[in-house]
């Protein structure tokens, strides 16, 4: 067991100090923390035996120089510090970041700002520091493009409520009230709230048509509801325009009870951050977005602590950062979530990421609208195709249709248009001819 370090100190002082290598031979494998080192010495120092050898073995067993045990004394004494003083770290505020985002991120016009505020501006390399420290620990800047959108609707509103304050108020000139519109709230009620004619929400229909619910919906809802039975994860894919979205819209249009469903919307290009910041807006939690991606994400699990079905469309867009964000939020043992991806191209999005496509319990397809189905379906679709013959309802289908339920929806609004603007018109081929190029893209 190795001796106190004070004994080492008698050793030191019966030796030649002198000598070189004798302070390296005494306390070669001592060492002593700060506060040990500097209680001991103020003892000494208060019973009157406090000398410079003390101090020259206290440096070393301290691995530091003299001068530095010293200002530990002289700290102790005057402060009653014996710990190693704390940096106060440089934070910004929320009106800094706040320029910053004004600024489209040019953290030179933000040192500029604080320049001309007044009071202690730090350096531009220490703001560049935070900003870049802040950015990499999740803290997520808008969109210059959003920012600058904002910007202006304050304005337009602004000017508005200067020519309201300006307006006369003779001659009963009413007053200008500057509102900004609301924006949606997204859907994260218990399911998806139906609307009139047999239509739902987010979902555009022509008028006087109805949803029909073909053999792809009830697939659809088959898988959704396997999935929910255990809380697994389900991907509807198909080609576009097939009705992807609107058989899922369909089949989560009554979910049990205690189940709610969120739909998140993936932004253009969508960054980890930016993919944080989509389900946090849909989930409509209160308050702001979070600086940190930790305080985020613990905010987004604790939403998703209840059962909930978590619907992610135009999945293919999704890079495998994104993919993999989404696997850690249904892996956490915190959430109960259903995972339901959809998208054009989302089965071969998943394909990347292996360990997530070993977890999807079902892969579901929307075909095409076979011949005989479509017949049926557009008859259910809508009262203007129960006047069409069945052989011209296959012609249509075949020539232009090709079983594609968008391309189905759109022909019948053009339909309807050609009818009300145009005198003595009736639907036969010649006039489904002219529509065709409407709807189909030029070779």
């Amino acid at each position: 067991m190795a001796a106190p370090w004070w004994v080492s100190v008698a050793v030191v002082e019966g030796c030649g100090v002198g000598e070189p290598g004798v302070w390296g031979e005494v306390t070669a494998g001592l060492r002593v923390s700060r506060p040990v080192l500097v209680a001991r010495l103020l003892e000494l120092d208060a019973a009157g035996a406090l000398t410079t050898a003390h101090v020259r073995a206290g440096a070393q067993v301290g691995g530091v120089t003299a001068r530095t045990v010293w200002r530990w004394l002289e700290a102790a004494r005057t402060e009653g510090r014996v710990e190693r003083r704390r940096r106060s770290r440089l934070e910004l505020s929320d009106h800094a970041w706040e320029v910053l985002a004004r600024a489209g991120g040019n953290v030179a016009v933000l040192h500029r700002h604080l320049k001309q505020a007044g009071g202690e501006v730090p350096s531009l390399a220490s703001l560049y520091r935070v900003v870049h420290r802040d950015l990499e620990a999740g803290r997520v800047l808008p969109d210059r493009a959003m920012v600058r959108r904002d910007r202006e609707e304050q304005q337009t509103r602004q000017a508005l409520a200067d020519l309201a304050l300006a307006a006369p108020r003779e001659g009963g000139a009413a007053k200008v009230v500057a509102r900004r519109p609301p924006h949606p709230a997204p859907a994260a009620g218990a399911g998806v709230p139906s609307g009139e004619r047999g239509a739902l929400e987010g979902v555009a229909l022509p008028a006087g048509a109805q949803l029909v619910r073909t053999s792809s919906v009830r697939a659809v809802a088959e898988a959704v509801g396997q999935a929910m039975a255990v809380q697994g994860a389900v991907c509807v894919f198909g080609d576009p325009g097939r009705g992807k979205t609107v058989a899922v819209r369909m089949a989560l249009h009554a979910v049990p009870p205690g189940w709610k469903v969120t739909w998140v919307r993936v932004p253009v290009r969508p960054s980890v951050a930016g993919m944080r910041r989509a389900v946090f807006d849909a989930l409509a939690l209160p308050g702001r977005f979070p600086h940190t991606s930790a305080l985020a994400d613990a905010a987004v699990a604790g939403a998703l602590g209840e059962a909930r079905v978590l619907v992610v469309d135009e999945a293919q867009r999704l890079p495998m950062p994104c993919l993999e964000y989404l696997q850690s939020l249904w892996d956490n043992p915190d959430t109960r979530i259903t995972l339901v991806l959809c998208g054009a191209g989302s089965e071969r999005s998943l394909a990347r990421l292996p360990h997530l496509a070993s977890r999807i319990g079902a892969w579901q397809e929307v075909p095409r609208l076979a011949g005989a189905e479509a017949e049926a379906v557009m008859t259910g679709f809508h009262p203007l195709w129960r006047t069409v013959p069945a052989p011209d309802l296959r012609w249509i289908d075949q020539s232009c249709a090709h079983g594609t339920f968008r391309t189905w929806a759109a022909l019948t609004a053009h339909l309807q248009n050609a009818l009300l603007t145009t005198a003595d018109a009736a639907i036969d081929r010649t006039l489904l001819r002219r529509l065709f190029q409407r709807v189909a893209p030029p070779l």
